[in-house]
């Protein structure tokens, strides 16, 4: 598989791996849009929130027991954004589901 993400948790490609356990890795995004700018991806390919199913659900519910902790150890206790894009219009620019975690500094309302 030609993915990045996958290539990335394989350790074929480096990253500044923040969080890993059986079902989830984190790693520093390496263009970050605010002080703390945090990826969290499933081990398993999935390839955006539309492929949640039953059978791969386990994954995203580990992902999202791991974004607290994450949140904690980097910080984050006044607060922090979770953002997933989907699809092209989306502005997927990877095609392995991933959260960003955003924080470190009041975050803007305006997405725009």
């Amino acid at each position: 598989m030609d993915c990045l993400f996958c290539k990335i948790i394989g350790g074929e490609i480096p990253s500044a791996k923040v969080y890993e356990d059986e079902l989830v890795y984190a790693f520093r995004d390496i263009n970050p849009q605010a002080p703390v700018h945090v990826l969290v991806v499933p081990k398993a390919h999935i390839a955006s929130a539309d492929e949640i199913t039953a059978e791969n659900s386990a994954a995203v519910a580990a992902m999202f027991n791991a974004i607290p902790k994450l949140a904690a150890s980097e910080g984050l206790a006044n607060g922090y954004r979770i953002i997933t894009n989907i699809g092209e219009d989306g502005c997927q620019s990877v095609k392995h589901m991933h959260f960003h975690i955003l924080g470190g500094k009041k975050l803007p309302e305006s997405m725009a």
